[in-house]
């Protein structure tokens, strides 16, 4: 059974990627939005859904701990694991919104996790509105101030009706939720039925678990030649799973890192704090405006090293 639930749950997300993408392209065409913001708002927000559903469920179990585990994980694995074999399979062109907002709002939310939790290891409320006040600002730039910011070259696509996209991007979000659904779910219990113990299934299955939407939608964004929703998705989806994720989670209950997740503080945020921050070095050279193949196997690498560490 627990097979069966990860093939099934692996459909879902190739399918549930396809089609958020088809409705996120229909947007970006309908409402002349650039690829890249539609990628770090409609998409970001549908792949980020597991981390959220996951983190709520956890808080309000009383396994907070998880909540921030489970984003921070996600967040590593997002860059470490998702862009680098995005950019294995096809490298990725840059836009100048990159380094100009996106990737400093990266680095504000995830420099902003680090200083709530700290010291006193608590995500009271009013720092979950913060960080939430500042989602929303962000989405108000994107739509309002950077949608004629960047210049998209002569698209020969049908454009979608409202209807279609509304349901494309209705049935893509299911899917990849109810895909990582079954995917945890089937990869917890074969881990569980082998031994394998909570620590490792944590690192490994949980956190990669939630970012395989992430995956699947940059994986076809880069097989439908939509290179800029891809970055986008994977950019915003960090932002999202820190400022809404958390946000909102915080907002529902305090999130407390309990003695048993003390890894979190004193191993996991410095790595995501470090892989957040190579990735800007890592698009001016060896090429500028592009991750090519040798960041991707940088980052894979790295990625490798930290779930050893972990684990070790």
């Amino acid at each position: 059974m627990s097979v069966l639930f990860i093939v099934i749950g692996l459909v879902l997300l190739v399918f549930g990627g396809d089609w958020l993408l088809k409705a996120a392209v229909g947007i970006s065409l309908r409402l002349q939005i650039p690829k890249i913001v539609i990628g770090m708002t409609v998409v970001s927000f549908a792949t980020s859904a597991p981390e959220l559903i996951v983190s709520i469920k956890s808080a309000l179990e009383g396994a907070t701990g998880l909540a921030v585990g489970n984003v921070i994980g996600s967040n590593i694995a997002n860059l470490g694991l998702v862009l680098a074999i995005t950019v294995l399979l096809s490298p990725i062109d840059v836009e100048k919104s990159f380094y100009k907002t996106d990737w400093p709002v990266m680095i504000l939310a995830s420099l902003l996790l680090y200083v709530f939790i700290i010291n006193d290891h608590l995500i009271q409320w009013y720092e979950g509105a913060v960080l939430f006040l500042i989602l929303l600002a962000f989405l108000v730039y994107l739509l309002r101030f950077q949608k004629n910011a960047i210049e998209e070259e002569e698209i020969e696509e049908e454009s979608l009706s409202m209807l279609k996209i509304l349901f494309f991007l209705v049935i893509g979000g299911i899917g990849l939720w109810g895909g990582s659904e079954l995917l945890i779910e089937g990869a917890t219990s074969l881990a569980k039925n082998l031994g394998v113990s909570d620590a490792v299934i944590g690192v490994t299955v949980v956190s990669v678990g939630t970012s395989i939407p992430e995956l699947a939608a940059s994986l076809i964004a880069v097989y439908k030649k939509e290179k800029a929703i891809s970055l986008g998705n994977l950019i915003g989806s960090n932002i999202f799973n820190i400022l809404a994720v958390l946000g909102i989670t915080s907002l529902i209950t305090p999130i407390q890192i309990k003695e048993d997740a003390m890894s979190l503080l004193n191993n996991d945020i410095y790595w995501m704090l470090a892989i957040s921050l190579v990735i800007l070095p890592m698009v001016f050279m060896p090429k500028k405006m592009r991750i090519g193949r040798e960041s991707g196997i940088i980052l894979l690498l790295s990625y490798v090293v930290f779930v050893y560490l972990t684990l070790a």
